[in-house]
């Protein structure tokens, strides 16, 4: 949020989002804990078709809701650029990106490029993982962990060759976004052998303070600028190693409970913050504060990031149970037989 933020503000902005930029790697850490609780959740329930639809159900009523309302005000937002003839606004670029959006496929490089609300290829990219965790799963009953290390290695070593020859506008598979799904699916198998890893308990871990210490180690690499070979693996070991402390003493983490209420939201604010972007930061200040002194940018910026934390909240109380009721209607509960019933 503030990476994306930061390039309104009137100074600071190649200092502010250099620092910024040099964390996006976390976004690698969000994948990997995907692949990681899904698999620990539903490796022993999705078994055939009929519970990998159930599957695919409860996270199209978990992840579409937001997805679809956002990308609702984005077609507003270049309807409206369109009507009044925008020259500045891609509205024929996000037109022609709507249909990639709507079917979760503008993470596979269909589209040229970022369109309407650009966070959201990383939906298209989660569903892209969802669709094949059958194969990760398939990998893991006849291969095992080591069955899946190989195919993440196999993975890898494509996604490597694809950069050498340029196929990734970015650059590199570890940076693509439009192109996101590839890179997602690769965090997301991680994820998923840590699972295994964490699960087997080959270490006997029960204090937070390694995890602690090798996530503070990936940050300060990130921030040094090191590159995705020397982040990634701290990452992946943070994971592992907090995951196996927690799992070790589930009440060790209690401390954190009052910080629940906002983390569950974080999928949330991601989806919402490029609503408060265009709102606050494009509507109001560019058009209006920016040139009048009132407040400075870096008191002000924090209106809009209060305002996607707290939009978030009511989204994830009110709103999205309701539209996710209609993706996925809840089963009608069995009617319990009265034990007078019988002798009738």
């Amino acid at each position: 949020m503030a990476y994306h933020f930061v390039f309104w503000a009137p100074y600071g902005v190649e200092t502010g989002a250099g620092i910024l930029h040099r964390l996006l790697p976390l976004l690698d850490m969000f994948f990997m804990i995907s692949g990681f609780f899904i698999t620990t959740r539903y490796r022993e329930r999705v078994t055939d078709l009929r519970s990998y639809g159930a599957f695919m159900r409860g996270r199209a009523a978990r992840l579409l809701p937001l997805h679809y309302m956002t990308t609702g005000f984005f077609v507003l937002v270049a309807l409206a650029a369109w009507s009044v003839g925008a020259k500045n606004y891609p509205w024929l670029h996000d037109f022609q990106a709507l249909p990639y959006h709507l079917l979760l496929l503008h993470g596979l490089g269909l589209t040229d490029g970022l369109a309407l609300n650009y966070p959201s290829w990383s939906i298209s990219a989660e569903f892209f993982s969802y669709a094949l965790f059958p194969l990760i799963l398939l990998t893991l009953r006849l291969g095992g962990l080591r069955g899946l290390l190989v195919g993440i290695a196999i993975w890898i070593t494509l996604l490597e060759v694809a950069s050498a020859y340029g196929w990734f506008p970015s650059g590199h598979w570890m940076t693509a976004d439009a192109m996101g799904a590839y890179r997602a699916l690769a965090d997301f198998m991680i994820g998923a052998a840590a699972s295994i890893v964490v699960e087997r308990r080959f270490v006997d871990l029960r204090r937070h303070w390694p995890g602690l210490v090798l996530t503070a180690l990936a940050v300060g690499a990130m921030l040094v600028g090191f590159q995705y070979y020397v982040v990634m693996p701290l990452m992946i070991l943070s994971l592992v190693l907090t995951a196996l402390a927690e799992t070790a003493n589930p009440q060790s983490t209690a401390r954190l409970a009052p910080l629940m209420p906002v983390t569950r939201v974080a999928f949330g604010i991601y989806l919402i913050h490029p609503v408060m972007e265009v709102l606050f930061l494009e509507g109001l200040w560019y058009h209006w504060l920016k040139n009048t002194g009132v407040v400075p940018f870096y008191l002000f910026w924090l209106l809009p990031m209060m305002a996607t934390v707290a939009v978030a909240l009511l989204s994830a109380r009110y709103v999205e149970p309701l539209c996710a009721k209609w993706i996925q209607p809840r089963k009608p509960a069995r009617a319990s037989v009265h034990p007078g019933l019988i002798s009738v």
